[in-house]
């Protein structure tokens, strides 16, 4: 008889469950994988490189498109590394703007998270819930940085603008009569801190409606449950942070361990799971939406009763408002220097990182104390999540892939940056 032996499939990069160009070359015996090799290098935009020929402002919208799921959180962690070599203070209202933006982004995330992985596993249905809640913060994005996604709204020294006091309306058309935007617009008829604030009390009802689709669900729960476990040690060994790590039972999140902003003054809470399996990573990732809500709402409270500058006053770093650069010689002289060759960043090193929806995302940046940086590293967390795929799905079967690939959260323009 003629030997069995191994052979190998290629998962992605045209599979709609690689989220992104991930190919992934499953060597399989029967439908059990005994080896899982993930290859990257399909994608490489060369971010580092291009930052090094580009000012320190030029290249903050690269960063948006890093992790193009998490836009705000990959500018706060390069903001944070140039303010640390400049040595600027950040006024404290740009701080909250900061820390409810990044929770909004990571209810963003996590959304498109949930709602993809559970289409990869079968549930369609959960898609279009997450998916209608990501267009009322989609709107948010809108309303303070003019664009949807990629919003470069974080500064170093602050943010680009105070929020926005009225929100855009609907308008009746054709195919939507004058009660029917009415409706829509009911919300909207105040501030964006208004919009934000009825979204964070509507959010509750619709995280209900997700745990009643897949929580208990037996199907969801034969897709996820002993699933890619990783024990505590390996975590740690293989260098994974986010719910990556939580999920199995280490309590280690930037926010409260590193604090940055104005984390220290607000309350929430760091769930971690039990198993590390992915049913697990799952629950970690519920229960921080939930926690990313109860921040957003303790940053609304204190912005509304708190006005200030939202960017730092030295005009060698931040632009000069439009009036006086109208008005003033000086302010004007500013503004050109500032857009046409930057600011010198002393000679020094840095390094930020932030607690990314995913885990931990830091820049590294050596100044010569040039316009541009000399070198720029990013630590994205889904690359060291990736060197875990293989040891994550051997013994499993091929749909399990499918499972472990969701969990991790991966978007591969951070992993081949």
């Amino acid at each position: 008889m003629a030997d069995i032996k191994n052979y190998t499939l290629n998962f992605g990069p045209q599979h709609p469950a690689a989220h992104g160009v991930l190919r992934l070359v499953l060597e399989l015996d029967g439908e059990v994988i005994q080896r899982a090799d993930p290859h990257i290098g399909l994608l490489h935009r060369a971010t580092e490189k291009l930052a090094e020929t580009k000012t320190y402002i030029q290249s903050l919208p690269y960063m948006d498109r890093l992790d193009y799921v998490s836009m705000m959180c990959n500018e706060h962690a390069y903001c944070l590394a140039i303010e640390k070599l400049l040595g600027i203070e950040v006024p404290v209202r740009a701080q909250y703007i900061r820390v409810m933006f990044a929770e909004i982004t990571r209810l963003l995330n996590h959304l498109m998270w949930l709602g993809s992985h559970g289409n990869d596993c079968g549930s369609s249905t959960i898609l279009i819930y997450t998916f209608r809640e990501r267009e009322d913060l989609f709107d948010m994005y809108e309303a303070a940085s003019g664009a949807r996604m990629h919003a470069a709204y974080f500064r170093p020294g602050g943010v680009y603008r105070d929020l926005p006091d009225t929100m855009p309306q609907y308008r009746a058309s054709k195919v939507r009569n004058a009660k029917g935007v009415a409706q829509l617009n009911s919300n909207r008829s105040g501030s964006l801190l208004d919009f934000i604030d009825d979204f964070t009390q509507r959010f509750p009802a619709c995280m209900a409606e997700y745990h009643t689709l897949l929580t208990e669900n037996r199907i969801w729960k034969q897709r996820t449950v002993g699933i890619g476990v990783v024990t505590p040690e390996r975590a740690l060994n293989m260098g994974f942070t986010g719910p990556m790590l939580r999920g199995s039972g280490i309590e280690w999140d930037l926010r409260k361990k590193q604090p940055y902003d104005v984390y220290d003054r607000l309350e929430f809470d760091i769930p971690v799971g039990r198993t590390g399996d992915v049913y697990d990573r799952y629950l970690v990732r519920m229960e921080e939406m939930k926690q990313s809500n109860r921040i957003i709402q303790q940053c609304v409270q204190w912005l509304r009763a708190n006005p200030g500058p939202v960017i730092t006053d030295n005009h060698k770093i931040a632009p000069p408002s439009r009036e006086s650069m109208k008005t003033n010689m000086e302010e004007l002289i500013h503004h050109f220097k500032l857009f046409t060759e930057g600011f010198q960043v002393p000679e020094g090193e840095a390094y930020a990182a932030v607690e990314h929806p995913k885990g931990e995302f830091g820049i590294y940046i050596v100044s010569d104390g040039a316009n541009k940086p000399y070198r720029l590293k990013i630590r994205p967390p889904g690359f060291a999540h990736l060197a875990g795929m293989d040891e994550m799905s051997r013994g499993h079967m091929i749909a399990d892939a499918v499972a472990i690939i969701g969990t991790m959260d991966i978007v591969f323009g951070e992993i081949d940056r």
